[in-house]
């Protein structure tokens, strides 16, 4: 909830200056639903993709106040679900959640889908069965075609917006846990599941993070909002 319609413009013009060049990197952009239309016609001539931060599995109904996927088809190409904010702040569930990949799915788009533990999970050794459980149940009914299409984002809730990143090596042994839980669901079909690594991700350490050998990109939260230190991480996942 940062950036209104004028703001997300104008980083967007910031942006645009400064990643340019595509170079085997996928870039996208997920701005407030407010500034969805105007983000898209700014990005109309680059190679940036357009997101959105949430949905509503529903189509339509009395939902007063809420987004479907239904109403996004056609506007992005990603949807955030299951962010840690959302299951934190607003208790979603995974049975809540596996509903709004469904939707966003059927609807042409790509969930970008958010696993991760919390500190006390952490702390308890349970890491390994939150992110199975998670997985089992944030993906059931999605089959194997559509799970090509899904975005797993591993997102440490304890490194949020805390500035505690978990080191490359930890980042890298919890995707590849996940990427060998979604195996035992996909078979090889896991291999070109996408799989990003979110929590407190930086200019500092972006290249670190990105080199490792199952993490296939960032899910970026505030350096998103300084133009310089985004494009900063996009430079990193070039090299």
């Amino acid at each position: 909830m940062n950036n209104g319609v004028s703001d997300s413009l104008a980083l967007i013009r910031d942006l645009r200056m400064q990643i340019m060049e595509r170079r085997g990197v996928e870039v996208a952009v997920c701005p407030p639903f407010m500034a969805i239309a105007g983000v898209r016609v700014a990005l109309a001539d680059t190679y940036i993709k357009l997101g959105a931060q949430n949905c509503h599995p529903q189509d339509k109904g009395a939902f007063t106040g809420e987004v479907s996927a239904a109403m996004l088809a056609g506007w992005v190409d990603y949807v955030i679900v299951g962010h840690s904010e959302r299951r934190q702040l607003f208790a979603e569930l995974d049975s809540f959640i596996n509903l709004k990949a469904r939707a966003v799915l059927n609807y042409g788009m790509a969930p970008i889908l958010c696993v991760g533990e919390t500190l006390a999970e952490n702390e308890a050794g349970q890491t390994e069965t939150v992110l199975a459980r998670q997985i089992t149940e944030d993906f059931a009914g999605i089959k194997g075609d559509e799970a090509a299409r899904v975005v797993v984002a591993y997102e440490p809730i304890w490194a949020i917006g805390t500035g505690r990143a978990a080191t490359s090596a930890d980042a890298q042994n919890r995707c590849k846990f996940i990427r060998e839980e979604l195996r035992t669901h996909y078979g090889a079909i896991a291999d070109v599941i996408r799989i990003q690594y979110g929590g407190s991700v930086n200019a500092s350490n972006a290249r670190d993070i990105l080199g490792q050998p199952d993490i296939d990109g960032a899910l970026v939260g505030g350096a998103s909002l300084k133009a310089n230190d985004f494009a900063a991480i996009v430079a990193a996942a070039k090299q």
